[in-house]
């Protein structure tokens, strides 16, 4: 029998008619689309592609130079990655770090440097060599600013075409600065100096939790708060003393450039109301050019020591000639006091003085000793690390060191000492006996009443009316 008959014969036994006609349909079709011609790929692909608007050359807008830096600290603070890092920074166009530049189009990459940056890895970031590097260096005598590159300065590279460096500026904050400027010499530089407009700001608040909180509530600058609690550091104690309640007010200066906010400048004035009792505070710049802060009737705020060593803390364990010891269990006179804290949060110079020791000291783990006029020495342990250097003088106020758990701590802290003639003290209650920073002299007054008045009278009329407002009870 012939193949066709068989196979003819098998589908008819085992596929039904109304099978057939389906499967035949479906081999037609399949055929008929065999036959047609490809579609156009350009056609699928117009059908696809979204139309967006690109900046050419001519649109793109430069940069600002007054573009604000970003805030960070040693603290840990991060800085903003820049184009270049694949990052976008507020006010500049975004560049991946896989882009390559238009080869026809001056443009601008900018890089705000971050913690742990270095020169070397930033121009090769933007496609720059070592030997860009170097020529830049070399060129002046301002190029040295390239070598202490701090967290937060920013650099903006014009580059005509790609590997071609025409200008750097490199931005300290967005007043200061240099630009560098390519010529047959090498680079040709020039400061960047620009001015701030200043306005007033007046903020007033009141402690339901702590200061830090409160000053937040009323979008304080957290600088002007810590600089608030070191400016009455010599009054008042900023864990112990405010109360639930208590009241401040701030005036401040806020600093513009081309209408745009940059940061924060000087505390004009301050008060705050702890449990009922008033503290003044006006700033004054004497006839040598030192700025500080004193009372309405002259008197300084500053004082001989701050009452803490510390911004942020608690008090943990206080002056104790008969404490137990809490490793030993035994009674072992605690001749300090301890301030729990984080590590790593900055630990204060309370007065001025030198640094007579910066270095491990058993027990003690990290040690910082200060030695003070008047026979007073102060004493840091169990420090994470130290900012300071033995031999080194050191302000009231300053950062010396950073909390940590070193020696025989059982956990972060600060174990702090105060001794008065090598015998110790405490320092919880030394500094009522200690005498006051001197105060503006008699024939200075005139000067002094002359400079504060008008600032003091503004002062006193914003407190006058805001603190009312805020005393006066909400309608229900």
């Amino acid at each position: 029998m012939p193949l066709v008959d068989v196979a003819k014969q098998f589908l008819q036994r085992y596929y039904p008619q109304k099978h057939l006609r389906i499967a035949s349909g479906l081999a037609v079709l399949t055929v008929v689309l065999l036959l047609l011609p490809e579609p156009d790929g350009s056609a699928v692909t117009d059908q696809a592609r979204l139309t967006i608007p690109v900046a050419t050359g001519s649109q793109r807008e430069e940069p600002e130079v007054n573009a604000p830096a970003a805030d960070i600290s040693d603290a840990g603070i991060e800085g903003i990655a820049a184009v270049g890092s694949g990052t976008a920074v507020p006010g500049y166009p975004q560049v991946s770090a896989d882009t390559a530049m238009p080869s026809d189009t001056a443009t601008w990459q900018n890089v705000v440097v971050r913690s742990g940056d270095n020169l070397s890895a930033i121009f090769k970031q933007v496609g720059l060599s070592d030997q860009d590097m170097f020529r830049v260096l070399n060129s002046s005598e301002e190029a040295a600013v390239l070598n202490r590159l701090f967290p937060g300065y920013q650099l903006d590279f014009m580059m005509p075409t790609a590997g071609e460096l025409a200008q750097l500026r490199v931005l300290k904050s967005p007043l200061e600065g240099f630009m560098f400027t390519r010529n047959d010499q090498g680079y040709a530089v020039e400061p960047i100096v620009k001015v701030a407009d200043l306005a007033e700001a007046f903020r007033v608040g009141t402690v339901s939790d702590s200061l830090f909180m409160a000053g937040q509530k009323e979008n304080i600058p957290a600088e002007h708060i810590m600089e608030m609690a070191n400016i009455f550091g010599g009054v008042i104690d900023f864990i112990l003393d405010p109360r639930q309640g208590d009241q401040f007010s701030i005036l401040y200066e806020e600093q513009y450039l081309d209408g745009e906010y940059i940061g924060h400048g000087d505390i004009l004035a301050t008060q705050y109301i702890n449990d009922g009792e008033v503290f003044t505070a006006i700033r004054y710049i004497n006839e040598e050019g030192e700025a500080g802060y004193y009372s309405p009737e002259g008197e300084s705020m500053r004082k001989a020591f701050l009452r803490s060593p510390l911004d942020v803390f608690r008090i943990s364990s206080n002056f104790n000639p008969r404490r137990r010891h809490p490793i030993l269990n035994t009674i072992r006179a605690h001749k300090g006091t301890d301030y729990a804290a984080p590590t790593g949060t900055p630990v204060r110079a309370t007065s001025d003085g030198r640094v007579t020791w910066a270095a491990r000291n058993g027990s003690f783990g990290n040690l910082v000793v200060v030695k003070h006029e008047g026979g007073f020495e102060t004493k840091y342990a169990h420090l994470s690390r130290y900012a300071v250097r033995k031999g080194e003088r050191v302000r009231q106020g300053e950062v010396i060191a950073y909390v940590g758990a070193t020696g025989g701590a059982t956990g972060p802290h600060l174990h702090y000492e105060f001794l008065m003639n090598g015998v110790h003290q405490n320092p919880r209650t030394i500094l009522d006996r200690l005498p006051k920073a001197v105060s503006i002299e008699l024939e200075e007054m005139d000067r002094f009443r002359s400079q504060t008045a008008r600032l003091l009278d503004h002062f006193q009329n914003l407190n006058s009316s805001q603190l009312f407002s805020l005393n006066q009870p909400s309608a229900d």
